[in-house]
């Protein structure tokens, strides 16, 4: 499979070079352009391309950056790329590193914030697993604990093939609604980077309580404001 990733933090190139190493086409960019991708790149094994590029490069796209950042992608990014090409977003909305984005506050979730930026439906997924668990974690499919990530998301298409690039990575995907419902795997959630298996992570979803989002948010980017400072003063 041809996957683009825009986003080459932890996250994005531990997919990247997750995905590679199973044997998929795998086009990576970032904000600086090709040209500073290109050690990572072959050290994954990946394609260094612009953000434009990666965005008609197959038949997956992940956007892997900060919340922040959507805004600032290409306007034109998606024009023209057909509507099969599945879009998943990783990211989540930390006010201290990202400012306060009114909409998200007022109660939209934070992937559907991102879907009408890019103007494109998005799936939310890899999103509430931390890098050192998605790097480590992966188990064969059975095997007992098996960590489960959960999928939002409003195309069943799309979302099957979310669930499917998943499974491979070594995770238990589990369908967490629409992308209405995305909130429920946000930041300060029950299900949010616990590491849990299916029924675990069912329960965890199912707990969230949607008026808890501002508190949830809160001890979530108070938790993470020591981690954004220090990248700040780097």
């Amino acid at each position: 499979m041809k996957i683009g990733i825009i986003g080459a933090g932890s996250i994005g190139a531990t997919l990247a070079r997750k995905w590679v190493k199973l044997g998929h086409e795998v086009s990576l960019a970032n904000s600086r352009g090709p040209d500073t991708l290109r050690e990572l790149a072959a050290e994954i094994g990946a394609t260094p391309v612009t953000a434009v590029q990666a965005a008609r490069s197959g038949e997956i796209v992940v956007v892997t950056i900060p919340q922040r950042a959507v805004a600032d992608l290409p306007k034109d990014l998606f024009i023209g790329v057909p509507a099969d090409v599945v879009v998943i977003d990783t990211g989540n909305y930390y006010p201290t590193r990202d400012g306060v984005i009114s909409a998200i506050e007022e109660g939209l979730p934070d992937s559907s914030w991102v879907s009408e930026h890019l103007g494109r439906p998005v799936i939310k997924a890899f999103n509430n697993i931390g890098v050192q668990s998605l790097a480590e974690k992966s188990t064969p499919k059975g095997t007992p604990g098996r960590v489960a990530l959960s999928v939002a998301g409003a195309s069943p298409d799309a979302k099957t093939k979310a669930m499917r690039l998943i499974d491979e990575l070594g995770f238990d995907p589990v369908d967490a609604g629409g992308i209405e419902d995305s909130w429920r795997q946000q930041p300060g959630t029950p299900a949010y980077c616990k590491d849990l298996d299916v029924p675990h992570l069912k329960d965890a979803l199912a707990a969230a309580d949607r008026s808890r989002i501002p508190e949830y948010r809160k001890a979530s980017d108070d938790a993470a404001k020591p981690f954004f400072e220090a990248q700040n003063r780097r």
